[in-house]
């Protein structure tokens, strides 16, 4: 399928109460097993592909090799796939709209940008965060792809919900195709909902112990699950290999996956 193709089906997938699941891979095995098991969409997740680099989260990856890794896993899944580009790799709006347009041409159907100026764990100010946004809304309209604008401060204690809420809502205004506030709670979920933007909600926190009908009662029209999925994966290598060595204890050996299994579903 095309990349404009891929973008207009993922555009279609955002439908306010009826999510669409967004697994996030980290790799291009994890991408081609989660495409084969029925995902409809993926979007890579900065963290996981950074822990396969050895790197920590948060503006430690290139913006080349951000776009390489994306475009490996654009090429290896016959399904729309959103990029987590953090700050877009620069705190000015013109090397944001850069990024989205090289982010259409790695293949990608969508891409997320976030007002965190990392490395560090500071906002940008409001009126530079909207101006990275609508930026990014111009290059994405011009390339034809669809830009998820990210409200992550109030994570990092840079300003509350509200000041989260404000935000999305003008990136709304100014046309986003999608809000974003990491681990909002219930209230501001609905809130943001009400902007009649498409909003992804984070199935992570407090909101993992909801079901996806739960959710897409709350207004979202997408669920992410970021790095958390890495994140379990990460708990059992951890896990497994303290029984290993600080027990001799190989036990947890026997819930590996069955080979055959994962073999069929990385076949082309």
């Amino acid at each position: 399928m095309r990349r404009d193709e891929l973008t207009e089906s993922f555009r279609a997938l955002h439908v306010r109460g009826q999510p669409v699941v967004m697994p996030n891979p980290w790799d291009i095995g994890s991408a081609k097993v989660m495409a084969r098991l029925g995902a409809r969409c993926l979007g890579t997740t900065s963290a996981g592909h950074g822990f396969t680099l050895g790197l920590t989260d948060g503006g430690q990856i290139a913006r080349d090799v951000a776009l390489q890794h994306a475009a490996d896993i654009c090429a290896a899944v016959d399904v729309p796939v959103n990029g987590d580009f953090e700050n877009g790799f620069g705190d000015d709006p013109e090397t944001v709209a850069e990024t989205v347009r090289l982010a259409a041409e790695a293949g990608l159907a969508g891409v997320s940008i976030e007002d965190i100026a990392v490395p560090t764990t500071d906002a940008y100010p409001f009126d530079l965060a909207l101006a990275r946004v609508e930026a990014a809304i111009a290059a994405a309209r011009a390339a034809g792809i669809v830009l998820t604008a990210r409200a992550d401060g109030w994570v990092f204690k840079s300003y509350d919900q509200a000041e989260a809420l404000r935000r999305c809502q003008a990136f709304a205004e100014a046309g986003a195709d999608v809000i974003y506030a990491p681990l909002a709670d219930a209230e501001t979920t609905r809130a943001l909902a009400a902007t009649g933007t498409p909003v992804n909600l984070l199935a992570a926190g407090p909101m993992r112990d909801l079901t996806l009908e739960q959710m897409g009662e709350l207004g979202a029209a997408r669920i992410s699950i970021g790095a958390v999925l890495a994140r379990v994966t990460q708990q059992t290598i951890i896990d497994s290999t303290r029984a290993m060595l600080e027990r001799g204890d190989f036990t947890s050996l026997n819930r590996a996956a069955n080979g055959a299994d994962v073999d069929a579903l990385l076949a082309d």
